[in-house]
């Protein structure tokens, strides 16, 4: 779900703040904010390949510092007047400096190469400024021919005569790419970001690729040692209580079977919420002779269905499988076997997999409200919301008591007013969202999403009212204290009192992984980047999916970037802070008033 964010007067979408790094966000601060840019209308198409055309003349010309072609004139005047008087040695090395920019234009590298090694060699070692260009400039050169030692050799030796030169870090990022050392490029563009106080969205937008890689091979790396973590009691809870009809839930165990033992054991387990127990006794059901077994089938689905909450994908999938194939087995094990089987691929990012098993469930079973209320939050996941909205309806109809159903699609359809602009359709969605709360007294999810949806309109109040009431009846619900603790800082900048209902949710619930990230955030706004590194590491280690880790990791490899940048370039963490702040809050003034 979408959620937003406020500090000072500017307003950033969960996305853009908790994410810090995707495009745009923030290195920093929450500071890589989505720059407005002014694509050309259809009648200004000739206009806009002109400007294009002039870019692309001046593209190389802005690689290099110093003389740039309009000032070519002024340039060989001067040389004239110069050459019958003795020069100077800074004199001669611009002279030359500016002989190796006029052979850089005209595609002569090796030859600027040449000027710029006698620029260095004639310049006084104590002209800093100067040595840097000449340094950074040579480094250009050698970055048209692809020479990427020497691009960061050079620009290293520039950067030790102007440890600030953001083109030199800028430069050196590239090569740093061009090598895979992305680590290193990633503090680089980082740097840049900071001395060009992210005001250059060219350089954002790169440091934004940079760091979803970063997050995708470590992601890559975690997710093979990561170790099962069975979630919270609250999210198996919720989780549980999405399925209206599961087989497993809604069945009776005879009164006589052993619940010491086996498959009795494991539905005594969840139905007393011991959930850490239940793995254990299906593998012991599984285990027993055909004699003593009863329900092996039901044993692969419901341990099947842990090792999927728990992050055991291999494990689960074996599962899923074993009871998907057995032809014997009852149709609607072997449909909800494969509703689980879909939400698997979906986490491993396997789309077309998953929307398939949706697909061969609904063929089992046609009238399977659970096929569509399912499939319906895959769609809403995939901004998919006209096929989420029509699952939903499914859902509802073959289901009327399925709050959890008829609330979301409200939400479906709260979130396709907002994008069409639609303020009658809003208007009775916000009613719809009265109804279900009057509908469904006793369903959590009903008050949550009517505050979180008041909480997007900015009705502060009556969402806080909505928050109190979930709170109520469910006091345990770590996510909730999460939302309120966003919305505190949406509603009154307050980030004593986030943080405080944050860390109340980790007392509560220490497998809470949005807690940790979101708390995460804050502390990143509040400069404390090794407390947020800290956070950004527990909450990968919850991370159940692959596409989760590499968001997390991206996260934690932004903070640490900063805090590797300001150390080295002794910038306290707080003036970035302020600064980013004040470059968010500039740019929203700029958006509002075009």
């Amino acid at each position: 779900m979408s959620t937003s964010l406020k500090f000072g007067n500017v307003k950033l979408t969960k996305w853009q703040l908790a994410l810090l790094i995707g495009t745009p966000l923030a290195i920093g601060a929450g500071i890589y904010v989505y720059r407005k840019v002014n694509a050309p209308s259809s009648s200004s198409d000739e206009s806009g390949k002109k400007k294009q055309k002039a870019l692309d003349a001046n593209k190389q010309s802005l690689s290099i510092d110093g003389t740039t072609e309009d000032k070519e004139l002024e340039k060989k005047k001067k040389t004239v007047e110069l050459e019958n008087e003795k020069l100077s040695p800074l004199k001669e090395a611009t002279m030359f400096k500016n002989e190796g920019n006029a052979c850089y234009r005209n595609g002569k590298f090796d030859e600027a190469i040449s000027f710029y090694d006698k620029a260095i060699d004639k310049c006084p070692k104590d002209n800093k400024t100067d040595l840097a260009i000449f340094y950074q400039n040579r480094a250009a050169s050698y970055e048209m021919l692809r020479k990427w030692p020497k691009v960061k050799e050079d620009c290293t030796k520039s950067l030790e005569y102007n440890p600030r030169y953001a083109k030199a870090y800028f430069r050196r990022a590239k090569a740093y790419e061009a090598t895979n050392e992305i680590s290193e490029c990633l503090d680089d563009v980082t740097a840049t970001c900071i001395l060009e106080m992210f005001q250059n969205n060219n350089t954002i937008l790169y440091a934004d690729r940079i760091l979803k890689q970063t997050g995708r091979e470590d992601a890559e790396k975690a997710i093979k040692d990561k170790k099962p973590v069975l979630p919270s009691k609250s999210f198996i809870n919720t989780y549980m209580r999405s399925f209206v009809s599961d087989p497993i839930m809604t069945m009776t165990l005879p009164e006589t079977l052993d619940k010491s033992h086996g498959f009795g054991r494991a539905k005594q387990a969840l139905d007393s919420e011991k959930y850490e127990d239940i793995v254990a006794a299906c593998t012991e059901e599984l285990e027993s002779s055909e004699s003593e077994s009863q329900y092996k089938t039901e044993a692969l689905l419901l341990r099947g269905t842990f090792h999927l909450i728990s992050g055991s994908f291999v494990e689960a999938q074996q599962d899923l499988d074993a009871v998907i194939n057995n032809d014997d087995a009852d149709k609607k094990l072997r449909t909800y076997a494969l509703i689980r089987r879909a939400s698997l691929y979906i986490q491993q990012e396997n789309k077309d997999a998953g929307i398939e098993d949706f697909a061969k469930a609904q063929k089992l079973q046609p009238e399977c409200a659970d096929i569509y209320h399912q499939r319906a939050q895959i769609f809403i996941l995939l901004d998919q919301l006209s096929e989420a909205l029509d699952d939903f309806e499914k859902a509802v109809k073959l289901a009327p008591s399925n709050a959890m159903a008829y609330v979301q699609k409200c939400y479906a359809e709260y979130r396709v007013a907002l994008m069409s602009q639609d303020q009658m359709r809003l208007m009775m969605v916000m009613n719809e969202f009265k109804n279900a709360v009057e509908k469904y007294p006793d369903c959590v999810e009903c008050y949550s999403l009517m505050a979180q949806v008041l909480s997007d309109q900015q009705q502060f109040p009556q969402a806080e009212q909505f928050y109190e009431k979930a709170m109520k009846l469910a006091p345990d619900n770590a996510s909730l204290l999460v939302h309120r603790g966003i919305m505190s800082l949406q509603w009154k900048g307050d980030i004593a009192l986030a943080i405080e209902l944050m860390e109340k949710a980790i007392a509560i619930d220490d497998k809470c992984g949005l807690a940790y990230e979101t708390l995460g955030t804050v502390e990143v706004q509040r400069a404390n980047l090794d407390r947020a590194v800290e956070l950004f590491e527990k909450a990968i280690k919850l991370a159940k999916s692959q596409a989760e880790m590499c968001h997390l990791c991206a996260l934690r490899n932004a903070a640490v970037a900063q805090i590797n940048v300001t150390r080295k370039l002794g910038i306290p963490m707080s003036s970035i802070s302020a600064l980013a702040e004040a470059s968010i809050m500039g740019q929203s003034a700029q958006m509002a008033g075009n």
